[in-house]
């Protein structure tokens, strides 16, 4: 087992893509410390792991309080750490005309501040044993999508911070970035429950559906391993193909097959 003996923090993990990285690790041997701020929703992973060998905390994110003591909590418990994975955030819908300072602020609080204040607390420990971070940031942090300001912002800092502790700490620490593209998660089901929404994905998907949240986890997973021991200061984009592509209409669908346009003109010919 590649995590055996060790010990990983996942911040949101009661859910969605937090609770599919926790699984992933258990099941590799880790000891999982399951930080989330719904104490139920901890409660039942927990549960269902079924091994006392791991540790749920209930953690609020936006208060630097609560992550210093969801550290200090698992090195109470496990004298190590070995792994931090921040995947704890918020979504956000709004242009900047729409939305206000509290907004703004609670979106920054969740999706940046935690996860500078998480790395803070956990470095010094990730040092001792050669250990890793691992920030779930999003593709939305690469490029703009309408109507998702903070959002985009905040994935975008997410990004940057990742590449500055990532040369800042190494070698003694590696610190790495997941970009999930559209994810079958809770968060997410005001997206993949939409049949409108998801039909207008169907041309910049080209896996032709939303990944699944244990595909995610899986490449969290690599890149906390020693598989990725030389990695350090990437972002791993996992969307299905959604980046690749420029933006442009699908023209195989508009226009039909290139060999239907033999001996025609098109809008493409020179």
């Amino acid at each position: 087992m590649r995590f055996g003996g060790k010990v990983v923090i996942v911040t949101g993990g009661g859910s969605g893509i937090g609770e599919a990285t926790v699984r992933r690790f258990a099941g590799e041997g880790a000891s999982v410390v399951v930080g989330d701020v719904r104490a139920e929703a901890m409660t039942r992973v927990l549960g269902e792991l079924g091994d006392d060998r791991h540790l749920g905390v209930v953690v609020d994110v936006i208060d630097p309080a609560a992550i210093e003591r969801m550290i200090e909590q698992a090195v109470a418990r496990f004298g190590r750490i070995d792994t931090l994975v921040n995947n704890a955030g918020m979504g956000s819908f709004g242009r900047v005309t729409e939305i206000d300072m509290a907004h703004w602020d609670e979106v920054m609080r969740v999706d940046v501040a935690s996860v500078f204040w998480a790395s803070r607390q956990a470095i010094p420990h990730l040092a001792r044993t050669g250990g890793s971070i691992v920030n779930v940031a999003s593709a939305s942090g690469m490029a703009a999508d309408y109507g998702f300001a903070a959002y985009n912002a905040a994935k975008a800092a997410v990004l940057n911070l990742t590449r500055a502790m990532a040369i800042d700490h190494a070698p003694q620490v590696r610190v790495n970035a997941v970009s999930p593209g559209l994810t079958a998660t809770p968060l997410a089901t005001g997206l993949t429950g939409n049949p409108a929404v998801m039909a207008a994905y169907d041309g910049v998907l080209p896996m032709g559906r939303p990944a699944a949240p244990a595909e995610i986890a899986a490449t969290i997973a690599f890149l906390a391993s020693d598989d990725a021991a030389y990695v350090n200061g990437h972002n791993l984009v996992v969307d299905g193909g959604m980046t690749a592509h420029t933006g442009q209409p699908n023209f195989t669908r508009l226009l039909g097959e290139a060999s239907h346009l033999a001996g025609a003109e098109s809008a493409v010919r020179r």
